[in-house]
């Protein structure tokens, strides 16, 4: 019988002990995002393209509440840990929602806001999903250009298409053939993910679908 642990688990548990994680949604002590904060997600599901650029998108839950909290928190707020729970949600959504999909690629950062950031948000989820799937993660291949201003602060389809128009390139034919699933944290009109499979198809992927956490509604 093993009866002593590896040391980062031992560690982990003095951690937990010590600074208990407490819910993003609620306040309450337990977890980064309760169950009771999850059961009140408005689900989504898929909002098919005809664009002939993107496939399909699908988002798991509305951009509202504690997952607008969550996300709030997890991109800006370098609570990276919250990777882990969103990310299950993602793949619970794909657990019911099967894709025709071999891999994973998150939508990238351009440089100057990674240096900011300190890390994509959309990586990490993609890594977690990845984990939970043993669908491979391909990071790098797909490259911002451009460093656009933030989506949100743009209004309206058309503007957010101009803002995001050419920003991506895919680099290489790593992704030829491949059935690309695109990563992010939230879809607003879907313009960055039709920008970027844009890019992918040019690239020659097969095909291009995205998967978001939430959408605004």
């Amino acid at each position: 019988m093993k009866l002593i642990e590896s040391p980062n688990r031992l560690i982990g548990w003095v951690f937990d002990l010590l600074f208990p994680p407490v819910c993003v949604g609620c306040g309450t002590y337990g977890s980064l995002l309760c169950g009771k904060c999850r059961s009140k997600l408005t689900p989504v599901g898929c909002v098919a393209k005809d664009t002939g650029i993107i496939d399909s998108i699908h988002s798991v839950y509305a951009y509202d509440g504690a997952m607008r909290q969550a996300i709030l928190q997890f991109k800006y707020s370098n609570v990276k840990a919250l990777s882990v729970p969103l990310g299950r949600l993602m793949k619970r959504y794909v657990d019911s929602n099967p894709l025709p999909v071999d891999t994973l690629v998150p939508v990238p950062l351009h440089i100057r806001r990674l240096r900011q950031r300190g890390y994509n948000q959309s990586l990490l989820l993609a890594l977690q999903l990845g984990r939970l799937t043993a669908l491979p993660v391909v990071d790098g291949a797909l490259a911002r250009r451009k460093n656009t201003v933030p989506q949100v602060s743009t209004s309206g389809l058309s503007a957010r298409q101009r803002n995001v128009s050419n920003a991506f390139v895919c680099r290489g034919r790593r992704l030829a053939g491949r059935h690309v699933l695109l990563i992010d944290d939230v879809c607003t009109t879907g313009a960055t993910l039709a920008a970027c499979a844009a890019a992918l198809k040019s690239a020659g992927a097969a095909s291009v679908r995205g998967l978001t956490l939430a959408r605004e509604v």
